[in-house]
């Protein structure tokens, strides 16, 4: 039987998303001047996944700290995921990594949409997350050389908007405001927050 959330989420997920008005309110302000962004006009595409899972009647899902040997975002917090290899989809290059990277293989995974795609303003990357949930909580093993710990954070403390800060700090030269979310110890700002922000909007239309 398919939890209620679940069903809500799919549901949810198969109607018009929040997109940008979402995805904006964790943008870094101010923002790189076009000059820079213009710079990075050739995007490669990579898919990453939020992973929901049951654990002591409530909902998770993984985050995992990058090393410091990973070309870039060096220690910042990711959703698992990575680059198109050719002849793969999205998708399927999400779960893919996510196999590479902590361990969970795409048999125990259940992709129930996407969200909507971003540009990280300042690399070559052009983010597609997708939602995917499992039946019990996987195990996982981390990818020593890409993932320097893998942890999981609670729908609700994801979901307390205690949890939801901003910070200032130079950046590029620049003093900037920079929003995050505190979850599990861990300053999640940038793209990942980007994406949960959008995640989090969808989540709030159901709850």
């Amino acid at each position: 039987m398919i939890p209620e959330l679940i069903t809500q989420l799919t549901q949810r997920l198969s109607q018009p998303l929040p997109g940008k008005k979402a995805q904006d309110i964790m943008m870094i302000y101010p923002g790189y001047p076009s000059a820079v962004l213009k710079a990075y006009a050739q995007r490669v595409p990579a898919g990453v996944l939020i992973l929901l899972f049951p654990r002591n009647d409530g909902w998770h899902f993984f985050l995992t700290k990058r090393t410091d040997r990973v070309d870039h975002h060096k220690g910042q917090i990711s959703l698992p995921g990575g680059v198109v290899q050719d002849g793969e989809s999205l998708m399927e290059a999400a779960l893919r990594e996510t196999h590479e990277e902590i361990g969970v293989a795409s048999t125990l995974v259940t992709v129930i949409g996407s969200l909507t795609s971003f540009n990280i303003p300042v690399s070559d990357f052009e983010i597609f997350p997708f939602i995917s949930w499992a039946v019990t909580e996987p195990m996982t093993v981390i990818h020593d050389a890409e993932v320097d710990r893998v942890f999981s954070v609670s729908l609700d403390s994801f979901l307390n908007d205690k949890n939801q800060k901003q910070k200032k700090e130079t950046l590029r030269g620049e003093m900037r405001t920079i929003p995050y979310f505190d979850l599990g110890s861990e300053q999640v700002w940038g793209a990942t927050s980007i994406i949960l922000s959008e995640f989090k909007t969808v989540l709030q239309d159901i709850l």
